[in-house]
């Protein structure tokens, strides 16, 4: 293994995940307001199905495109940055194959809530659960890398740091 692919640690990675995680919240704002205007809905349980179908695809358009330039905000601040198998940039369609499959942080858990019908703190346990679970299941993995990079082609690698 090339020794500049090193991953980062796993306590960096989960750090990069939650402050992208709080960047997502102006995402989710402006995207939110956009299509409240666009659509004239005035209660959030109105087209809740379909302004999370726009969430999506806002989300899909927000990371492919920054990873495909190699980083998020987040990972510029953790010096992180995402790249393919042979260390180099993702092409867009690669990182778009990373959006959909990095799903699976989620999916299993959302589609156990949906399927008992949980909600409340059952429902906050079982995805934070989830989390934990899939995040530690990358300490089996033989560069340490997490299993959805592994299923995209993709992988996460420390940056240099620059002094300045």
């Amino acid at each position: 293994m090339n020794p500049e692919l090193k991953a980062p640690s796993l306590v960096r990675r989960m750090a990069c995940w939650l402050y992208d995680g709080v960047l997502l919240f102006g995402v989710v704002f402006i995207a939110g307001y956009l299509f409240g205007t666009l659509t004239q809905t005035r209660n959030p349980m109105d087209n809740r199905y379909a302004l999370q179908a726009f969430l999506f695809v806002v989300f899909g358009i927000y990371f492919v495109w920054l990873w495909s330039k190699g980083q998020t905000l987040a990972m510029k601040t953790w010096h992180i940055q995402v790249v393919d198998r042979s260390g180099q940039a993702l092409s867009q369609r690669r990182a778009l194959l990373r959006y959909l499959v990095s799903w699976l942080w989620f999916l299993p858990a959302l589609v156990s809530v949906a399927q008992f019908k949980l909600s409340g703190p059952e429902s906050v346990v079982i995805v934070l659960g989830w989390v934990v679970v899939w995040a530690l299941l990358s300490r089996f993995h033989p560069q340490q890398q997490f299993w959805h990079d592994a299923l995209a082609g993709t992988r996460l690698v420390t940056t240099p740091h620059l002094n300045r």
